[in-house]
């Protein structure tokens, strides 16, 4: 069975990581690193704690 925890944490890094790709063609630099750091959080996060 499918763990959930670490499947929403996976699932909200990867819409980060697009939401990110987004800010940059956007022109928003600053979200879109504070975007790219968040995911970057949850995944060092989802591979350590759990």
């Amino acid at each position: 069975m499918v763990e959930a925890i670490p499947t929403v944490l996976a699932l909200a890094a990867a819409a980060l990581m697009v939401f990110a790709v987004l800010s940059m063609n956007w022109g928003q630099f600053t979200v879109a690193g504070l975007s790219f750091l968040g995911a970057a959080l949850l995944i060092y996060f989802r591979e350590t704690r759990l």
